[in-house]
Order: structure tokens, then C-alpha cells, then sequence
């Protein structure tokens, strides 16, 4: 309560955890180490974004282990309200290039609903889209000096949440879809690498991805008051958790193999 009678807005209902923090942010230092080595020996460059993503969840974390000692500052709580709800949408955006990776690698553009050379561009400016919405709403999250412009970010969050879990839903009726004409109708080029392997990893990361969004929707949803942000546990439960296991699981697709073959392969624009 102020001086003057009026309610105090807080930043954090909590305050956050530095051992919970600290957690995280090794976890992440350490996955994301394995993707940059990863990235760098095989070359797979679509896979930045996985890096950047880590980055992301590793200063997000750091900046909520900063704040517990002083949970008035503005920089840490931004820090982390911004990159960790972000962060996720970059892991979107190197699963949904692997899928037109595969899909040009095994020589089954014909199994696609989607012609193989659009598959990144549309998810990605999907993505894309979602990235500056969310980011948007967080913005307004973190300048929001009462319950009403906590409430108009919340909303902004919401709907960049929404459509990132409908594209995702879009992401798999294709991906699926392709994958069942290829087992039906399996390609030459297609018995040259795992591809099923690499597909069910990808179903993986995306029912992870989701899972997280579906929960993040939900805190939103439920407002400031609710459960879910008035208690710092859950997020560790529903956001770093799911987004360690996509991490770990990714970790597969760093294969030189999944890298076109062709200088014809345009939408990857890389040479062996």
C-alpha cells in the first residue's frame, strides 16, 4: 500500500528463487554449449536459432536469480519477462525448417501440401509474426504501472500464444501428412538417411513447444491474481522443463546428412 492509500503495483508477487535460478541458468549454459559445438562441427546453420534461443533462456533465468534481492528493479524483471517467453518461439523456428529440410533431402516435395520450397517461409513468417506480438505484449507487461496495463499486455500475450499454437497445429496436420504419403510411398533418397527418426524427434519438440504455449495461455488467462503467477514454481514446471527436454531432444538434428544436396535446393541457400 502507498502512502497516499492508493495499492501498490508490484513487479513480482514473489520473490523469485536464487537457487532455482541458478539451476537454470547451468542447465541451460550446458545444453546450449552441446548445440553451439554442435552447430559449428556439423555446419547446420538453420539451427542457429536453437542458440540463440538457449542464450535467451540463460540470461532470462540469470536475471530472475538477480532479482531476488531487489525485486523493485525493473531491468532484471524485463530481462527475464521478455527472453523467456520468447525464447521458445525461436526453438519453432528451427523445427519448422528441419521439417523442409527433410522434405527436400528425401526427394518427396510431391508429398507435401505445402510445396517444399514454401514450408520455411510460411511457418517461419509465422513465427515471425509471433515473436513481434509477444514481444509486443511483453513490452506492455513490463511499462504497465497499474492492473489495467498489466491486463492490456496479458491480452497482447494471449493472442500471440494463440496464434503460434495454431500455426504449430497447422505445422503438424502437414508435417503428418507428409510423413504418411513417404512411409506409404517411400522416395530413393529417402533410405539414405533416418528420417523417421528425425520426424518423430520433431513431433516431439512441437507436442513439447505446444504443451508449454497451452500452459502459458492458460497463466495468462487466469490474470496476475491467478495461481500460476502469484507462485514461481509452476513456471519451472510448465516452461523450463518442457524447454530443456526440446533442447536435449534437438540436439539430434545437428547431421551434416540433413543438409541439401543440390545447389537447386533454393529455400536452404547453402552449398555442401
Amino acid at each position: 500500500m502507498s502512502d497516499n492509500g492508493v495499492p501498490e503495483y508490484v513487479l513480482w508477487p514473489y520473490s523469485p528463487s536464487v537457487a532455482a535460478g541458478v539451476i537454470a541458468v547451468l542447465v541451460f549454459i550446458a545444453i546450449t554449449s552441446v548445440h553451439t559445438w554442435r552447430l559449428v562441427k556439423n555446419r547446420t546453420w538453420f539451427c542457429v536459432p536453437f542458440v540463440i534461443g538457449g542464450l535467451f533462456e540463460t540470461i532470462g533465468y540469470a536475471a530472475r536469480a538477480a532479482a531476488h534481492n531487489d525485486t523493485k528493479s525493473l531491468p532484471p524483471y524485463v530481462i527475464q519477462s521478455v527472453l523467456i517467453l520468447v525464447a521458445p518461439i525461436l526453438f519453432a523456428a528451427s523445427v519448422y525448417m528441419i521439417l523442409g529440410r527433410l522434405i527436400l533431402r528425401t526427394d518427396s516435395a510431391s508429398h507435401s501440401i505445402i510445396r517444399a520450397t514454401w514450408v520455411t517461409k510460411v511457418f517461419v513468417t509465422g513465427d515471425i509474426l509471433c515473436f513481434f506480438i509477444q514481444s509486443g505484449g511483453a513490452g506492455i507487461l513490463v511499462k504497465a504501472k497499474d492492473a489495467d496495463g498489466f491486463k492490456n499486455g496479458e491480452n497482447v500475450v494471449l493472442g500471440g500464444l494463440i496464434l503460434q499454437i495454431l500455426i504449430f497445429t497447422f505445422f503438424v496436420v502437414v508435417a503428418s501428412i507428409w510423413h504418411r504419403r513417404l512411409d506409404a510411398q517411400p522416395t530413393a533418397a529417402a533410405s539414405e538417411l533416418p528420417w523417421k527418426k528425425y520426424t518423430m524427434f520433431l513431433y516431439a519438440a512441437s507436442i513439447l513447444i505446444t504443451v508449454r504455449n497451452l500452459c502459458r495461455v492458460i497463466e495468462y488467462a487466469m490474470g496476475k491474481e491467478g495461481y500460476l503467477l502469484s507462485h514461481e514454481w509452476p513456471l519451472y514446471f510448465y516452461d523450463f522443463l518442457p524447454m530443456v527436454l526440446t533442447m536435449v531432444v534437438c540436439v539430434a538434428w545437428y547431421d551434416p546428412n540433413i543438409k541439401p544436396r543440390r545447389k537447386t535446393d533454393i529455400e536452404i541457400g547453402m552449398h555442401r
